[in-house]
Order: C-alpha cells, then sequence, then structure tokens
C-alpha cells in the first residue's frame, strides 16, 4: 500500500548513474477498513441503544448517557488508531546513498542519508517470532526500520534490505 501523494521532490535526483535500484515503502497495516468500521460502530450503537433503553426503563436513566459516553470513547479511538496509520517510511537505494523518509502523523517528516558502503544492518530475531528489529547504523547515528510491522512482513523486509545492501557494496568494491 502506498500513500497518496506523498512530497517527491527530496528523492529527484539528476544524475542518471545514481538512480535507486531498491525502492520500498513501509505502512502499518490495519485490518479493520472504513466499511468494517462503520458496521463495528452501527452494531455497538445499536446494542448501546438498546440496552442503554432497557436501563432506562427500570429508572436508571442515568446509565443511558454512560452508554452514549462508550460509544464517543469508542469512535475516538479508532480514529486515533487511523490516524496513527497514515504513517509510512519511504526507502531509496542507490549506489553511492541511502534515504530513508519517515512521514508520522500530521504530516511529520524526518529523512536521513547514508553512504551505502559505510552501513551495518543489525536485525534482531527471535526464534518464535521472526525479526523483531531492524536498524542501519552509520558514523554513530541509528535509525530504526518498519517497528510498526508485523514480524513476518519485518522479517521479509529485513531480506530484501540485506539483499539490496550487499548489492550496493558489491557496486563499491
Amino acid at each position: 500500500m502506498t500513500p497518496n501523494n506523498p512530497d517527491q521532490s527530496s528523492f529527484d535526483n539528476t544524475e542518471s548513474d545514481d538512480r535507486p535500484f531498491f525502492t520500498a515503502v513501509l505502512t502499518p497495516y490495519r485490518s479493520l477498513g472504513p466499511n468494517g468500521f462503520l458496521t463495528l460502530m452501527l452494531c455497538l450503537g445499536l446494542v448501546s441503544f438498546v440496552a442503554g433503553i432497557l436501563f432506562w426503563s427500570i429508572g436508571a436513566w442515568p446509565v443511558f448517557g454512560f452508554f452514549g459516553l462508550d460509544m464517543a470513547l469508542v469512535w475516538l479511538a479508532f480514529r486515533l488508531n487511523y490516524a496513527a496509520a497514515r504513517q509510512f517510511e519511504e526507502i531509496r537505494l542507490s549506489r553511492h546513498e541511502i534515504l530513508i523518509r519517515k512521514v508520522g502523523p500530521g504530516k511529520r517528516q524526518l529523512e536521513y542519508r547514508f553512504n551505502p558502503l559505510w552501513v551495518r544492518m543489525s536485525v534482531d530475531k527471535i526464534e518464535d517470532e521472526g525479526v523483531t528489529k531492524i536498524s542501519l547504523t552509520s558514523r554513530g547515528e541509528t535509525v530504526d526500520l518498519g517497528n510498526f510491522l508485523n514480524p513476518e512482513d519485518r522479517t521479509s523486509f529485513a531480506g530484501a534490505m540485506a539483499n539490496a545492501l550487499a548489492t550496493a557494496k558489491s557496486f563499491g568494491v
């Protein structure tokens, strides 16, 4: 999944011999889409309304308001979750440069540039879970990649990134 219209200006490169040979856009996975969210909220709303009416009819009318408050909090939690899901990481690897752009909620951006010959990739792995952490280190600066990915996707990305780094280092030899 790729983000809608990311600002590509920082990745424009005029040198033809330094075109990226590896690119990846990492996005968090969310299992509940917009239609599922609407269905969930309608079902929860119906159950809360019916339960609230039942409590109102037996004289516990303040409970009805708390069911409404619960619905508002569930809606707010999902909206915040969807806002966090708009983050992404873009990685471009060429013969002379690794460019990492992290875009968070609110279009907050961080950009890192490394020389692929000087980068060391470290992968933390747990036998039962797979890859738990991927990081690139160069000249004292460390950048974690794909923290929001599930272990299976992180494992797949770690293999692809390791192959791409090996390719970039073979160009430099």
